[in-house]
C-alpha cells in the first residue's frame, strides 16, 4: 500500500515535490551467509535462516527481507506456522494486488505461448517456476483449475480469481487445493467451484487426441499435463509393435502409441475409474480395436508375468514398454525404499522386453535425481543380463519450466533405453 506526500511552497499552490512513501513493512533479517541463495533466485526462507524480525508480523502478511547488513533482498509472504517462514514474491518493492497477479500471470502465459504454441490445455502458472510460490493454475480448454499450497496465496484468492477472469474470461474456475503441503501451512483442504458453471467432465485436446478430464473429482487437477510433449516423443517408437503402458492413468502414452501405429497396446492401472475413463477415451478416438485395458496392481502384474517354473524359459513379448509410476517418495528419508521399488519394476520390465525393444521410463520425485534414477535402471539391467543403449532423455513439458537456481522446479526425469541384447 502506498501514500502520496506533497510538499507545497509558501507562495504557490503548485506542488514542488511529489514523492511516494511505502507503508512500513515488517523486516525479516537473515543470518550471515543465508542471503546468497535468495540473491541467486530461490524464494524460500526457512525459519533457521532468520536472525530476527524488526516488528511482529501477521501470518500471510507481506514482509520485506534484508540480509544481516540491512541490504534489501525482496518482499514475500510470511507464515510463522510453516517451516518456510517467508516465500519471496519479488526482488523489488511491489504492491500485491489484482493488477500484480494479472501482470505475473500474463508473463507466465507468454512463456507457454512461446514454447507450446499449439496447446490449448496446459499449466499456466507453475508456482516457483513462475515466481509465484504456492500457486498453480492449470488450463483445460476454457476451464481453469486453481491450487494454492501457501497461506499468502490462499488469502489472496479473490485477487487471483479476478486476474484470471480478466485474462481468460473462462467458463469456470475450479479450486483443487487438496495437497499434503497445505497442512504444513496450517491450511485445510479447499475444493469447489470458485466462478462460472461446470457440469461433468471437460473434453480437451492433447496433441490432436480427445481426452475427458474430471476436474471436480479426478486425480490431481485432472490430468498429468507435464507429459504432454513426452507422449508424442515416446510414441515414435511404437509403430508396428506390441506396447505395454504401465501405470497408464488416462492412457496418455498408450493412446498416443496406438495412434502412432502400434499393432496393439495393453494398458495397466490400479484405478478402476481411470481404466473406465480410458476405455471411453479410446472409443472416442477410434482406437478401441488396438487397445486392451486391465485394472490391476502393476507390481503384482509384472511379478506374475515374469514368474517361471524350473527349467522354463520366459519369452519376451513387448517391443515398447512405458513405466510412468506415481512418486515412490515424498521425502529424502524414504529414497532408499523408493530406489528398491524402481529397481524391482525395471528388473521385471527388462525380462518382458524383446531384444531391440524400447523401455521408456520416468521418475517424478524431486528427491531422486537423474543420475540416481539411471543408476538404478542400469543395476536392474545388469541383474536381468541385458545390455542397454540409451536413445532418449526426457524432462517435463515446457509449461512446467525449470529454474536451475530453484532445484525443486526440476522433478520429472525420464529415459528411453533400447535392449541391445
Amino acid at each position: 500500500m502506498e501514500r502520496v506526500c506533497v510538499d507545497w511552497s509558501a507562495d504557490s499552490i503548485r506542488p514542488l515535490t511529489v514523492y511516494k512513501i511505502m507503508e512500513t513493512l515488517a523486516t525479516v533479517l537473515l543470518r550471515p551467509r543465508e542471503a546468497d541463495r535468495v540473491v541467486a533466485g530461490h524464494p524460500w526462507i526457512y525459519s533457521g535462516s532468520i536472525l530476527r524480525l524488526t516488528q511482529p508480523a501477521t501470518d500471510g502478511e507481506l514482509v520485506q527481507v534484508k540480509d544481516h547488513r540491512q541490504r534489501f533482498l525482496g518482499v514475500g509472504f510470511y507464515n510463522s506456522k510453516s517451516k518456510i517462514n517467508v516465500r519471496i514474491i519479488s526482488p523489488e518493492r511491489v504492491t500485491v494486488d489484482e493488477s500484480f497477479f494479472e501482470q505475473r500471470i500474463r508473463a507466465a502465459l507468454t512463456v507457454r505461448q512461446r514454447y507450446l504454441p499449439n496447446a490449448s490445455s496446459f499449466r499456466v502458472v507453475n508456482a516457483e517456476s513462475d515466481f509465484l510460490s504456492g500457486l498453480i493454475i492449470d488450463k483445460y480448454e476454457s476451464v481453469l483449475v486453481l491450487q494454492t499450497s501457501a497461506l499468502g496465496m490462499d488469502q489472496r484468492k479473490p485477487m487471483i480469481v479476478g486476474a484470471l477472469q480478466s485474462i481468460f474470461s473462462p467458463l469456470a474456475i475450479v479450486e483443487r487445493s487438496d495437497t499434503a503441503f497445505r497442512k504444513f501451512e496450517g491450511l485445510p483442504d479447499a475444493n469447489g467451484l470458485l466462478a462460472g458453471t461446470l457440469a461433468g467432465p471437460v473434453s480437451i485436446q492433447l496433441n490432436g487426441l480427445q481426452f475427458e478430464v474430471d476436474i471436480l473429482r479426478g486425480h490431481k487437477t485432472g490430468l498429468y499435463l507435464d507429459q504432454q510433449v513426452n507422449y508424442q516423443l515416446v510414441a515414435q517408437f511404437a509403430k508396428g509393435g506390441q506396447v505395454l503402458d504401465s501405470f497408464s492413468f488416462l492412457g496418455g502414452f498408450g493412446l498416443h502409441a496406438a495412434r502412432a501405429g502400434a499393432a496393439h497396446v495393453h494398458m495397466l492401472d490400479q484405478s478402476a475409474e481411470a481404466i473406465a475413463a480410458t476405455t471411453r477415451i479410446a472409443a472416442n478416438n477410434g482406437l478401441s480395436q488396438k487397445c486392451s485395458l486391465e485394472t490391476v496392481n502393476v507390481f503384482d502384474w509384472l511379478k506374475a508375468q515374469t514368474a517361471v517354473k524350473p527349467h522354463e524359459k520366459l519369452i519376451p513379448r513387448f517391443d515398447l514398454m512405458v513405466l510412468d509410476p506415481p512418486s515412490f517418495t515424498r521425502s529424502r528419508a524414504s529414497v532408499p525404499d523408493a530406489l528398491r521399488g524402481y529397481k524391482e519394476i525395471h528388473l521385471r520390465a527388462f525380462k518382458l522386453l524383446k531384444p531391440g525393444g524400447i523401455l521408456a521410463t520416468f521418475c517424478c520425485s524431486h528427491h531422486v535425481d537423474g543420475v540416481s534414477f539411471q543408476n538404478v535402471i542400469l543395476a536392474a539391467a545388469f541383474d536381468a543380463r541385458r545390455t542397454l543403449r540409451r536413445v532418449a532423455t526426457y524432462s517435463q513439458s515446457p509449461d512446467h519450466p525449470v529454474i536451475p537456481a530453484i532445484p525443486e522446479t526440476e522433478y520429472l526425469k525420464g529415459f528411453a533405453f533400447e535392449v541391445v541384447r
